[in-house]
């Protein structure tokens, strides 16, 4: 089973979102064959290298609030996350564009090391104050998680897996998808937000639950377990 997860290295929602799936998966009793893909959301495209000025500030001016029930909510989503075993510091957050992580996890998928880097990336900007559009800081991190540095060197260099990152988004364009997270189950189910780990392990089960079975539309002569 194939269970796909947009989500953006700037959502807070996205970071806890990946703890109550890793406990749903956990608890599920096919985990050993479940496929997970991290697909690229951008919540904002034209971000800069790098945000000026404090978050709660821009934070209050994208929702029409004042900056202290900004910084409430932040404090909220700081609890919320604690609550999962995370450590979000929103007063050390150095936010900035994100294609570049993006395209970072696209080669650390082609290494088998896509989750390790998604993990990081996340701890990085939203419990270390890391600023993830910085090219020398995505190396420090992808050779943290075992990435090799000429590949990464060559990619932060050059426009590799930039595609990628856009198949990423207009699939998520024509499936519905314009919040993050959103888990897709064999592009069959979907389940946008990061619900408890209950809800996403129902998820999971009503999922295997509706495999289509293969059809078998012939048989002949052939071998098999009990010989031919």
């Amino acid at each position: 089973m194939h269970v796909e997860i947009w989500s953006d290295i700037a959502c807070p929602w996205c970071f806890v979102g990946k703890r109550r799936f890793e406990a749903a998966l956990a608890q599920f009793e096919h985990r050993d064959e479940v496929r997970v893909t991290w697909r690229s959301f951008e919540l904002d495209p034209a971000a800069p290298h790098e945000q000026s000025g404090e978050r709660a500030a821009r934070l209050a001016e994208k929702y029409g609030t004042t900056v202290e029930r900004a910084r409430e909510m932040e404090a909220q989503m700081t609890a919320t996350a604690a609550g999962d075993g995370l450590a979000f510091d929103f007063a050390a957050a150095r936010s900035g564009n994100t294609f570049d992580a993006h395209r970072l996890v696209h080669l650390a998928e082609a290494h088998g090391r896509q989750d390790a880097m998604k993990e990081r990336l996340f701890a990085a900007y939203l419990e270390q104050g890391e600023l993830v559009s910085d090219h020398a800081t995505l190396g420090r991190l992808a050779a943290e998680v075992g990435l090799p540095a000429d590949e990464v060197e060559e990619l932060l260099a050059g426009d590799r897996f930039a595609a990628d990152v856009r198949d990423d988004e207009r699939t998520a364009a024509s499936l519905g998808i314009s919040a993050v997270p959103f888990f897709v189950v064999d592009r069959a189910m979907g389940a946008s937000g990061a619900h408890p780990p209950a809800a996403l392990l129902q998820l999971l089960q009503e999922g295997w639950a509706r495999r289509t079975p293969l059809q078998t539309v012939a048989e002949g002569d052939a071998c098999g377990v009990d010989g031919c």
